[in-house]
């Protein structure tokens, strides 16, 4: 009997950070995958033995895309752990921070991560290539230079209230560090202004109000008018709804957390029902990562790297469950939890789902951004103070760009006894657990076809690049 066909493609390029994915073959098609994470960084160790307000510093060097969801995943941990609650008016400023970043994230994925796969020479024949290479082509496309540049000008946010991107301290377990006077409330509402502009200029090609209103699959499919009826005309030709699908299973710790509540509601949607979320359900497998100790909740958990697993393992990434899921984190499962009802239709599906999903929630975030920033009362209190205690300990859930992202601090005599995270990108593209069950990413490969000849699979790179991986957040 003939041995099934193998593929490993990687590295992938515009990936922060290294991703490498082995696939087994039959028919011309994705038999089985592993997602292997080869880069290990040590973060979790390097906070031991630390004062707990350097988790402040230290843990948003993780990553330089998503510094602020790190700060504010800190400032949450140990906010828990000191009995601190932010003023509203710092819950409001947080929460507009940490949203310009999420904003501006999207909206480089879709220009610069994931629509040049369009350019390759492989769709040369379709009809709509000639307008992809012009809008979306690395370096020259039209598309991408006007979204460096209209990013750049909602970063003004950033330089103006977080002080720096990225590492900021501005978000503190009371609040945040600086209060905006009215010319900042001004300047602010200036630039979301600019932003929008164009977004419904060149994104959208129309009303954000508008597409956030449709609220079927079929009303997105007549959407027409800017890149992104370009992107809904070129996931029409290439299949885009039925590939990659994922199980259908979300995870949202909820993002924007303020006084009234979350901006994105938190939950669990799980075969079409919702349910809250209970963090003490969290396990992580250790099975087939190169790493010592057995599943446990991060709270027990322990980061060890052992080289000698590399025997029966195939990752630094743990593979993270609840109640012994594996589940989907990122805008999709952000905009399903919350309940719009687009999002609910396009639940379990692909990569036309995701990608559509985290443009639907560029438009809603602009439009929460607008609302903040309006709220903002320069005479208001924007931090609380408080003392860290000798011993405690605290969660910080909050929801990056590429989904729930959770800090679990304890701290034993005044300092970090134990630091452990999981970032989005650890749920996404976890291994197997003990139970042999695969990750969300390597189920949603599975069934991808492959043509004859391709060492990187197009179909593959659509699925990667549907989840927005941050491989270095992955492991720590």
């Amino acid at each position: 009997m003939s041995e099934t066909p193998r593929l490993v493609v990687g590295p992938f390029n515009r990936v922060e950070g290294d991703l490498e994915v082995q696939l087994d073959l039959a028919e011309g098609r994705v038999a089985s995958a592993q997602v292997n994470a080869p880069l290990y960084r040590g973060f979790e160790r390097m906070l031991e033995g630390r004062a707990p307000s350097d988790a402040l510093t230290v843990t948003p060097r993780i990553c330089g895309i998503c510094s602020i969801s790190q700060s504010a995943a800190a400032a949450q941990a140990l906010a828990a752990a000191s009995g601190l609650v932010p003023t509203p008016q710092g819950a409001l400023m947080a929460a507009l921070i940490h949203a310009v970043e999420n904003a501006a994230d999207h909206l480089f994925h879709f220009n610069l991560f994931f629509m040049p796969d369009f350019t390759r020479p492989a769709y040369a024949a379709q009809p709509w290539y000639r307008l992809a290479v012009e809008r979306f082509a690395a370096i020259n496309g039209a598309a991408g230079r006007a979204a460096i540049e209209a990013r750049t000008q909602l970063m003004h946010i950033l330089g103006l209230m977080a002080g720096k991107w990225p590492h900021t301290l501005a978000l503190q377990p009371g609040g945040v560090t600086r209060a905006p006077g009215p010319r900042d409330k001004l300047r602010i509402e200036t630039s979301l202004r600019q932003f929008r502009k164009y977004l419904e200029r060149e994104v959208f090609g129309g009303s954000l109000e508008e597409f956030v209103a449709l609220g079927s699959i079929d009303a997105l499919m007549r959407w027409q008018h800017g890149d992104v009826g370009l992107f809904l005309e070129i996931a029409a030709e290439t299949g885009l709804a039925d590939l990659g699908r994922g199980s259908g299973r979300y995870l949202s710790f909820g993002a924007y957390p303020l006084a009234e509540g979350h901006g994105f509601a938190p939950g669990l949607w799980c075969a079409g029902t919702l349910s809250p979320v209970d963090p003490s359900g969290i396990v992580e497998d250790l099975s087939h990562a190169w790493m010592l100790g057995g599943a446990a909740h991060p709270f027990e958990g322990q980061t060890e790297p052992d080289e000698a697993m590399r025997e029966v393992a195939y990752t630094w990434c743990k593979a993270p469950r609840m109640k012994g899921e594996p589940l989907e984190v990122g805008a999709l499962a952000r905009q399903v939890i919350d309940g719009h009802p687009l999002a609910r239709e396009l639940a379990g599906g692909g990569v036309l789902a995701r990608v559509a999903a985290r443009l639907l929630e560029l438009a809603r975030t602009q439009i929460l951004m607008e609302q903040w920033a309006a709220q903002i009362d320069p005479a208001g209190v924007f931090m609380h103070h408080g003392a860290v205690p000798e011993n405690g300990t605290g969660a910080g859930l909050v929801e990056a760009a590429r989904g729930s992202l959770g800090h679990w601090l304890r701290i034993d005599g005044g300092k970090i006894a134990s630091y452990q995270i999981i970032a989005p990108t650890t749920w996404n593209f976890s291994p197997r657990d003990a139970q042999g069950v695969p990750g969300p990413l390597e189920a949603a490969l599975v069934g991808a076809p492959v043509m004859e000849g391709e060492d990187t699979p197009v179909s593959v790179q659509h699925i990667v690049r549907s989840f927005d991986p941050c491989m270095v957040c992955t492991v720590h």
